[in-house]
């Protein structure tokens, strides 16, 4: 499911300070990846070296790549995606933690997030296929909606068998889950002050130098505008931002939304602007967020107070965005 995630780092700053207090000095790396980007900010001095660190970070992000992308052909996912009907595919450990975490968020929310609706998305213009400006025929979303169903996903251990023409997206949720593999480098080196970003999605640890908070920004939900709508101070948690106030198409007077309820095979037709969700897991904080916008605000906010999560809603009125959270979300905003 494709994602908008608005989230913005405040106050980054300093690389690689010639300071002598390792403790207090703001190091920062980066690089591309996943057709996106990703940086780590850390205090402190990794057991093994800076070099060696960006490179395990390097090895560990081109791992889930190899593992889960949708975009090379070679990738384990793309293999399971051309087996042929009936086909038992072995998957790497990571894919399948990855892939039970998205059956969970499923059966949470019946359906609502289903990491086989990319022919659906696809159909849309939302996808790698060309964009479109109209919106496609009835009969050609109920051909693409016939191949989409969590359910016809078999697991046995690691192998997964493909019924037939079954295509596996796991953009939403993949990024979440490599920011908690790099933060996993991050402890087993030591460092206990650090902010891992990868194409939008985040996850902080301690402090950043001097005790100062790591701040994290979620945008106004205002097509063409870069505004700060809420400020979150994060400390061991992930934060995770879904959107659809950026990516859409009008046709005929109307708003076509890049969300695709997976349950119907069209654009989601409520108001709600954005949703973001704080969690301990990145992975679960990224499925979670886009699960939260198909659901929309009424039955999103219902299924997040019954599960105690942290979610922060922005919905659209015509006085403006509304702001609506959880019990969950106030007490740790207020916390801080």
């Amino acid at each position: 499911m494709p994602r908008i995630l608005p989230l913005l780092v405040l106050s980054l700053s300093l690389l690689l300070s010639a300071c002598d207090d390792t403790q207090n000095r703001l190091s920062v790396l980066s690089g591309p990846t996943m057709g996106t980007t990703w940086s780590v900010k850390f205090t402190g001095t990794p057991d093994e070296g800076v070099d060696a660190l960006k490179a395990d970070i390097e090895a560990a992000l081109e791992q889930v790549n190899a593992e889960m992308s949708t975009y090379r052909p070679d990738s384990n996912l793309s293999r399971f995606n051309q087996a042929e009907a009936g086909s038992l595919v072995r998957l790497p450990d990571d894919t399948v933690k990855v892939l039970t975490a998205a059956f969970d968020i499923s059966t949470m929310t019946e359906g609502a997030y289903d990491v086989t609706v990319g022919p659906v998305v696809n159909l849309w213009g939302f996808g790698p296929d060309p964009d479109r400006f109209e919106a496609p025929a009835e009969t050609d979303i109920e051909a693409a909606l016939s191949r989409v169903g969590w359910q016809q996903l078999l697991l046995n251990g690691n192998e997964l068998l493909q019924p037939g023409n079954v295509y596996v997206d796991l953009s939403s949720i993949a990024k979440g889950f490599a920011v908690d593999k790099v933060a996993g480098l991050l402890d087993q080196q030591g460092l206990t002050g650090y902010l891992v970003e990868v194409g939008g999605e985040l996850r902080a640890k301690g402090t950043k130098p001097y005790g100062q908070p790591w701040r994290v920004a979620v945008e106004r939900p205002v097509p063409g505008v870069r505004e700060v709508e809420q400020v979150v101070d994060l400390t061991d948690l992930a934060i995770a931002t879904s959107g659809d106030y950026r990516n859409f198409f009008e046709s005929d007077g109307k708003l076509y939304s890049h969300t695709i309820d997976p349950r119907t095979g069209y654009p989601v037709e409520h108001h709600l602007a954005s949703v973001t969700v704080l969690h301990e897991s990145a992975m679960m904080a990224d499925g979670l967020a886009t699960a939260m916008t198909v659901l929309g605000p009424e039955k999103g906010m219902a299924l997040a107070r019954e599960q105690e999560l942290a979610v922060f809603f922005i919905v659209r009125t015509d006085e403006g965005p509304e702001e609506i959270s959880t019990p969950a979300f106030d007490a740790i905003v207020e916390d801080k």
